[in-house]
């Protein structure tokens, strides 16, 4: 027994932090406490359960090819449309009394902008 108490007195204390939040940490000692399971073996269960997710990274997009590299850029200009198409949407609804206003302007400056940038990536 006398050796036992001597190797817990030669292990040092490890504390953990678990979070930079007092709150939290509070928060979580209170819910330990309350279900009656350990911090400790409650941290490592969360850990080990970390630890197997598995992660799935989206891979890379492939533009080693000319094929794959026309596919997005056609994805693109499918995309500028849209939101060209959006635009005039905005400008032809847009009331007669607020046809000079600069959001008006605005809206006709990028409707001409997505027109160029689709015809320079037609282009390609």
């Amino acid at each position: 027994m006398e050796s036992d108490m001597n190797n817990r007195e030669a292990r040092p204390i490890v504390q953990i932090k678990i979070s930079v939040d007092t709150e939290i940490a509070v928060a979580f000692k209170a819910a330990c406490a309350a279900s009656n399971v350990s911090m400790t073996a409650e941290l490592s269960r969360f850990m080990g359960d970390y630890a197997n997710r598995s992660v799935k990274r989206k891979a890379a997009p492939n533009y080693s090819t000319r094929r794959h590299r026309r596919t997005a850029i056609n994805a693109i200009i499918k995309e500028l449309a849209l939101i060209r198409a959006c635009e005039e949407k905005i400008r032809d609804n847009t009331p007669e009394n607020l046809q000079g206003s600069s959001s008006y302007e605005a809206t006709e400056e990028a409707i001409s902008t997505l027109d160029e940038a689709i015809d320079v990536l037609g282009e390609f």
